[in-house]
């Protein structure tokens, strides 16, 4: 018993929510400062990145476009993303009250995995946009019209909503001095989400560089690599990083290094995206500058 409970909470709660580590009890107050005054520039530049994202792609026509539009989605769950994490780990950070009560935990717990797989899915409904533009241009503004694009983005969130929200549930009912189921199925679960919403991709994507490869000009290859090229990058990042976590929790491996490693992917990917996306899109950067005169 005294073994089991070792592992209260569950590891993988303990993991992802990056409150109850070493380095929140660190004597070190400069350590502390410093990591708080970090955490909290990222989360100022991820939220003001993105609220100016939003806000060009909605005021503009240009910008009006089914890219765009999943592109302003993406900004907002990447805000509410990092959301869910960094205030409260901002105020473990210098407050004195480091514990976060049970309906707390599982509150964080269901919106984070939530959320994350909101934009597994939204990573991959835009992968069939970038399939649909460059493998069937002609039919593009038939096939991804505006209700065509409400109703996956709706998709999205109703698609995450009961997968998430059963099993935890089911972590409510559990007693914690076992915490092997709890971790089978949330393992499972995100290996579900993320090998699924990868498959999906990886299709779109072999028919997109077979379209691609059937272009006999070099100017057309490079046009048509440049339209998806950011969302390759997001996509590598996305699936990547989880995937490297999650193969990790399947070892042994220092949970201090696994909190790290998803503190980086909670804060840094989101504060990444708005640069890889959309603000080294050429069409985006004109907008901008129009704005900013």
């Amino acid at each position: 018993q005294k073994n089991n409970n070792k592992k209260l909470p569950s590891r993988l709660i303990s993991f992802f929510l990056f409150l109850q580590g070493d380095l929140l009890l660190t004597p070190l107050l400069k350590l502390r400062i410093s990591l708080f005054v970090a955490l909290l520039l990222a989360y100022t530049l991820t939220a003001m990145e993105n609220i100016i994202i939003i806000s060009l792609m909605w005021a503009d026509n240009r910008l009006q476009t089914p890219m765009y539009f999943f592109l302003s989605n993406l900004s907002f769950l990447d805000i509410l993303y990092t959301t869910v994490v960094t205030p409260k780990l901002l105020a473990c950070l210098l407050g004195e009250k480091k514990n976060m009560s049970f309906a707390g935990c599982i509150t964080q717990t269901y919106f984070y995995f939530f959320l994350g797989t909101v934009e597994f899915i939204l990573l991959a409904v835009m992968s069939f946009d970038c399939y649909v533009a460059i493998c069937n241009p002609l039919r593009y503004t038939i096939i991804m019209n505006s209700r065509a694009c409400l109703l996956m983005i709706l998709g999205c969130w109703l698609g995450a909503f009961l997968p998430v929200l059963v099993p935890t549930i089911v972590v409510t009912r559990l007693l914690y001095c076992n915490t092997r189921l709890t971790e089978k199925v949330n393992f499972l679960l995100s290996a579900l989400v993320i090998l699924s919403s990868l498959a999906f991709t990886t299709g779109s994507y072999i028919y997109i560089i077979s379209t691609i490869l059937h272009i006999p000009s070099a100017q057309g290859h490079q046009k048509a690599f440049s339209t998806c090229a950011s969302h390759i990058t997001i996509v590598s990042i996305a699936y990547g990083s989880n995937i490297f976590v999650y193969v990790r929790l399947s070892q042994n491996h220092s949970l201090d290094f696994d909190k790290v490693a998803t503190v980086l992917i909670t804060i840094v990917t989101p504060l990444l995206n708005p640069f890889i996306y959309s603000l080294r899109n050429e069409k985006v950067k004109e907008v901008l500058r129009e704005k900013w005169r």
